[in-house]
């Protein structure tokens, strides 16, 4: 029978990070600052690790290769039969802005860096008055024209500025110039890639005194030039039933992500919750608490953890108040 499992992440720090993924979620991580937790990964650059059950201690990838029907079969097709979990969940605590960057899609990754390319999504779990994010152009550029933006450091004329609040969503695709502005926290749902280009770096210097290497010539070949409309908030719908409300926040070819506001503390009924052999699903919890549970297994968690459950689960149940990003492909 197939059981799910924790996972505990891989860890990051970046100059930008800060300290909310300690403070907030209880990551107990020594590292400062703390940017990004890898919350359910099987990149080299970053595994994520089994804290329970039969597989405790393991590497999740060393698990995927062993057991590759937990991955269940939609994923195969999306990595292009490359034995891999197509996703990465991230936890991002932007205390300064992020570096001006952009991601190649699948075909150029492929080809250029052995790696799936990165199309992802945000979901803002906390915002500071006035944060906001870069996505896309505000008008149409050529070439030239960015690299001359870069060299005099008028790049920000050229790209749209979008606030961000609390429960925002953002669908950025594989060749969308962005970057998450300061005071953001962020969950982001991307492709299994550690392949970024950076563009602008606001000439900062890291711990060594020197400057982070800029991705120009690489970037070119892959940004979208095209003027884009600032995103709008994407029309959300709750479906309520005993015990849960759910809405599902984005469903593209990589990925599937819906978000489950689970309350069982006074309807006195549980969660039902089962995969089939389409797909495994990663539950992120990004806030309160519960536990799940079926034959053989009990799993309580708090926000901040992550449990994977792989395709063709036992059945499962969930109770408590939580909000839980649920994730498969």
């Amino acid at each position: 029978m197939n059981f799910p499992f924790m996972l505990a992440p891989a860890a990051k720090s970046y100059l930008w990070g800060g300290s909310r993924l300690n403070d907030d979620f209880g990551k107990n991580i020594d590292m400062d600052p703390l940017a990004e937790t890898w919350e359910c990964s099987t990149h080299p650059s970053g595994q994520s690790t089994v804290c329970s059950g039969e597989f405790q201690g393991m590497a999740l990838g060393d698990i995927l290769n062993f057991r590759p029907d937990f991955l269940g079969s939609h994923p195969l097709e999306i990595t292009r039969g490359r034995l891999e979990l197509p996703i990465l969940i991230k936890l991002i605590d932007a205390k300064n802005d992020l570096s001006v960057q952009v991601h190649p899609d699948d075909n150029y990754a492929l080809t250029h860096e052995n790696s799936l390319g990165k199309t992802e999504m945000w979901y803002v779990l906390d915002a500071k008055r006035g944060a906001s994010l870069v996505y896309g152009f505000n008008q149409d550029m050529t070439q030239q024209r960015v690299r001359d933006a870069l060299e005099d450091q008028t790049i920000g004329n050229y790209l749209n500025c979008v606030p961000v609040h609390k429960n925002d969503l953002f669908y950025i695709e594989a060749g969308t110039v962005h970057a998450i502005g300061a005071g953001a926290l962020i969950a982001e749902i991307q492709e299994n890639s550690d392949v970024t280009y950076r563009l602008y770096d606001y000439d900062r210097v890291g711990k060594d005194g020197k400057k982070r290497p800029l991705h120009i010539d690489q970037a070119m070949n892959v940004i979208n030039l095209k003027s884009s409309d600032a995103p709008r908030q994407p029309m959300r719908v709750l479906r309520y039933r005993n015990g849960a409300a759910s809405e599902l926040l984005i469903r593209c070819r990589y990925f599937q992500v819906e978000r489950l506001l689970l309350n069982t503390e006074i309807h006195r009924s549980l969660w039902y919750f089962q995969t089939g052999s389409n797909s495994f699903h990663a539950l992120l919890c990004v806030d309160g608490c519960g536990v799940l549970y079926g034959e053989g297994v009990m799993l309580p968690f708090f926000k901040g953890d992550c449990i994977f459950v792989p395709a063709a689960s036992i059945p499962l149940k969930l109770h408590g108040k939580a909000q839980i990003l649920n994730v498969s492909c």
